[in-house]
C-alpha cells in the first residue's frame, strides 16, 4: 500500500453514482410495489452497498483499512432507470472516494441479482465518481506571489563545518515544492543575540516567512525559542500545537520539541525542530495550509482549491 504516514488527517467525504437501467417499466413498478420474487430491491441494495464499503480494503489490495464515519445509500427512480447514490465520509489521512464507488457497484448488482429473473435485458451503466472532499487538495492555500522566504539553519556543529546541513536544505525542498522562492539560505550558531538579528534583519529586507531550524531541544545550547519569542507580536499556538500533535503521532519524542510559531508585522516566523526528519514532519503539518494566513493578516479573502 501507499504509505500515507506523511499525510494530514482531515475530513474526507465523497459521492459515487452507479445507475441501473431496466428494459421495460415494469422491472421499476415491480421494485417501488414490492412484488420483485426476491424481496425489497431496494433495501437489500441499502444493505450490501453498506457492507461493501466497509470492506473495500479485503476485496482491493491498495486500499487501506479506513475508519469510516458515515455511509448513505439514496435512489433516483425513473421509468426505466434507478440511480443508486453513496455518500461515505471519514477522518483519516486518505481519501474515501473507492469505498463510496464500491458501494454503488455492489448495490447495483445486488439489483442486477434480485431483478434478472423478471428482466432479462438488465443493464449496470456510469459507475461514477460524483464528488470527493478532504485532504491537502481541499486546503491548498497558494502562497502569495512572489513570496519571499528564509531559511536559518542554527547550528553550532553547522556554523563551524563539523556536520553538513541536511535540515535546512529539507526545508528549502519543501518550500520550492510549494511554489516558494527562497531568497535567503543561511547558517549561525547557537547564540541568542545572533538569531535574534539575523531574524529582524531578514524582516527588514522584506522577508515574509522565516524558518529557523535548529535549537528546539532541550540541550544547554538549544536557544532558539528564547531568542525569538521576545521579538514576536503574535504568537500561533494553533500552528505550535499541529506541529507538535503531526510528529507526537509518530515518535514520543517530539513532546520534547519547543517549535515555535509567530508573527512580526506580516512576517510568520518559525523555529522547527534541527532534526532532518522533525524538520519535514513540521512542514508536512502545517503546509500549505500556513498560507492561509497572509490573506488573514491582510484582511481578504484567501482562494483555495478544491477538488
Amino acid at each position: 500500500m501507499v504509505d500515507i504516514t506523511r499525510k494530514i488527517v482531515t475530513h474526507r467525504r465523497a459521492h459515487a453514482r452507479a445507475t441501473v437501467v431496466a428494459s421495460t417499466p415494469d422491472t421499476i413498478r415491480a421494485i417501488v410495489e414490492h412484488t420483485v420474487p426476491k424481496g425489497n430491491v431496494l433495501e437489500f441494495a441499502r444493505a450490501s452497498a453498506m457492507l461493501a464499503v466497509k470492506h473495500t480494503s479485503n476485496v482491493i489490495p491498495d486500499c487501506h483499512p479506513i475508519p469510516l464515519q458515515h455511509c448513505s445509500v439514496d435512489y433516483r427512480l425513473t421509468d426505466l432507470t434507478i440511480d443508486i447514490d453513496v455518500e461515505v465520509a471519514a477522518i483519516y489521512r486518505t481519501g474515501v472516494e473507492v469505498e463510496a464507488m464500491h458501494g454503488a457497484m455492489i448495490a447495483a448488482l445486488t439489483m442486477y441479482d434480485m431483478l434478472k429473473p423478471i428482466d432479462k435485458h438488465l443493464k449496470i451503466t456510469d459507475v461514477q465518481l460524483v464528488k470527493k472532499k478532504g485532504g491537502k487538495t481541499s486546503f491548498a492555500d497558494t502562497p502569495p506571489v512572489g513570496l519571499m522566504a528564509a531559511v536559518v539553519v542554527s547550528s553550532d556543529s553547522v556554523s563551524s563545518g563539523v556536520k553538513e546541513d541536511s535540515s535546512g536544505k529539507a526545508i528549502k525542498d519543501k518550500l520550492t515544492s510549494h511554489g516558494v522562492e527562497v531568497f535567503h539560505y543561511g547558517i549561525v550558531p547557537d547564540e541568542e543575540s545572533i538569531i535574534v538579528k539575523t531574524v529582524l534583519d531578514l524582516c527588514s529586507k522584506g522577508a515574509q516567512l522565516v524558518i529557523i531550524t535548529g535549537g528546539t531541544g532541550l540541550s544547554p545550547r538549544d536557544r532558539t525559542p528564547e531568542a525569538v519569542l521576545p521579538i514576536l507580536e503574535r504568537t500561533l499556538p494553533g500552528v505550535e500545537e499541529a506541529i507538535r500533535s503531526f510528529g507526537q503521532e509518530r515518535t514520543p519524542y517530539s513532546m520534547l520539541s519547543r517549535s515555535v510559531a509567530g508573527v512580526i508585522g506580516n512576517t510568520i516566523i518559525l523555529a522547527l525542530p534541527g532534526s532532518t526528519r522533525g524538520a519535514e514532519e513540521s512542514m508536512d503539518a502545517i503546509f500549505p495550509a500556513l498560507f492561509h494566513a497572509y490573506p488573514m493578516m491582510l484582511g481578504r479573502q484567501h482562494k483555495r482549491t478544491e477538488s
